[in-house]
């Protein structure tokens, strides 16, 4: 088994957070490793590979544009940038008076986000919700409220508050009279265990900002380009946002952002307020394109939606699964005991990759052109992996003196016992 990539990593890299395996090649739904393993990918680099892996529309349009023109100064534009722009318009509906800045990253499109939000206000608080996930750049990291990512770093961009992301704590914000510039909310919080708002938030949340001159700026990093089976989260609730920031399945696992902003909010940036090298460059652009045109030739938002409805369907019969959360193929399975890390490693052993954004949570996010045969492959794979971890918990049970669980019952028949888990 290769091992030295390991070394070369401790060493050459920043120590980040572990690294799993040493992928060298990917196909569809499935990646290998330098050992030739194969992995069936149904974190799809978190919500990026919107197209599966080595997609021969992004392979194909990523050699033609290298061949013609990759780079060039901001002080250009190309006919790459100006037909995605148009497209993101077209696809939001934005209207003419509409514009599209494009970044390289989330993180990225969530900075402009603030700084349009400083633009429209210099002096108002930019407010965000618990649970939140922002980006880890400085602007962005004090819009995601957590500790272990903060604390490190402060002090933070003043001017920032977070709430509960609930109705009456958004009313509560509001009804104190304080000056708002921006409210930021994530229609889905991913890292938060995809946990929806609550129903009629966004709803809320319009008419709360309308009407106190507040922008309403929703990050769609990890909801947006079809991943819900919406082009955008936000057209599920019948809402216009003043800004989306856009990432992750934009271009199917090539580095682009985007903010795209509606209404006035379009004329607040002027020359000189911001700009990027690398953002929107025709290579980024082209491909991001050609990307969405294939999800609209193929259909694929309608099997984001029944995928989604099938793979839900299927877990809830599984050991472990309290339930499931989301929309389309951005899905939070609620297990019955804190033990998602466990689940974790027991599917990557299994030769299936997920990831637990909390301890009581997987979270899955696969390519938009998943069929049969990768659903039934998934739920083979994930119910192995809950039935090792449930047996574990029901042979540790069945040896506590104490415990009142009999041996034979596994850790999802109740709910009351979650520490013992």
């Amino acid at each position: 088994m290769t091992t030295g990539w390991q070394e070369d990593a401790a060493r050459d890299l920043l120590s980040l957070g572990g690294r799993l395996a040493l992928l060298t090649r990917g196909e569809g739904s499935h990646v290998w490793d330098a050992d030739g393993r194969r992995y069936l990918d149904f974190l799809g680099g978190i919500a990026v590979n919107s197209l599966g892996h080595a997609h021969p529309v992004f392979a194909e349009t990523v050699a033609r544009q290298a061949r013609t023109l990759a780079h060039v100064s901001n002080y250009f534009a190309t006919p790459q940038q100006l037909e995605l722009a148009a497209r993101l318009k077209e696809l939001a509906g934005t209207g003419p008076q509409g514009r599209v800045f494009l970044a390289n990253s989330g993180t990225e499109a969530n900075e402009t986000a603030i700084k349009l939000a400083r633009l429209h206000d210099r002096d108002g608080l930019i407010v965000s919700l618990d649970g939140a996930f922002h980006g880890r750049s400085t602007g962005a990291l004090a819009l995601t409220p957590k500790e272990a990512y903060q604390d490190p770093f402060r002090p933070l961009l003043p001017g920032t508050r977070h709430i509960a992301p609930t109705v009456e704590a958004l009313e509560d914000l509001f009804a104190a009279g304080e000056r708002i510039a921006a409210l930021f909310v994530e229609p889905i919080q991913g890292e938060a265990g995809v946990l929806p708002l609550p129903d009629g938030y966004l709803r809320r949340a319009r008419e709360l900002t309308s009407a106190h001159g507040a922008l309403l700026i929703l990050d769609e990093v990890q909801t947006g380009m079809g991943r819900t089976g919406h082009w955008f989260a936000f057209q599920a609730e019948g809402i216009t946002p003043d800004a989306i920031t856009l990432a992750k399945g934009i271009a199917a696992g090539f580095p682009l952002g985007a903010l795209v902003t509606f209404g006035a909010a379009s004329e607040l940036f002027y020359p000189g307020t911001h700009n990027s090298t690398f953002g929107g460059n025709p290579l980024a652009s082209a491909v991001a394109s050609a990307v969405i045109q294939e999800i609209q030739d193929r259909g694929l938002l309608d099997n984001v939606t029944a995928r989604g409805a099938q793979l839900r369907d299927g877990v809830a019969r599984l050991p472990l699964v309290a339930g499931t959360r989301g929309a389309g193929l951005l899905i939070g399975i609620s297990l019955t005991h804190p033990v998602a890390a466990e689940v974790r490693a027991a599917a990557h052993e299994r030769g299936l990759i997920v990831n637990a954004p909390t301890d009581d949570t997987i979270r899955i996010a696969p390519a938009y052109t998943i069929g049969d045969a990768e659903v039934e492959e998934f739920l083979a794979l994930f119910s192995a992996a809950l039935d090792e971890v449930a047996s574990t918990h029901a042979a540790t049970d069945s040896r506590t003196p104490d415990s009142d669980t009999p041996a034979s019952r596994t850790p999802d028949d109740t709910s009351d016992d979650k520490a013992s888990a």
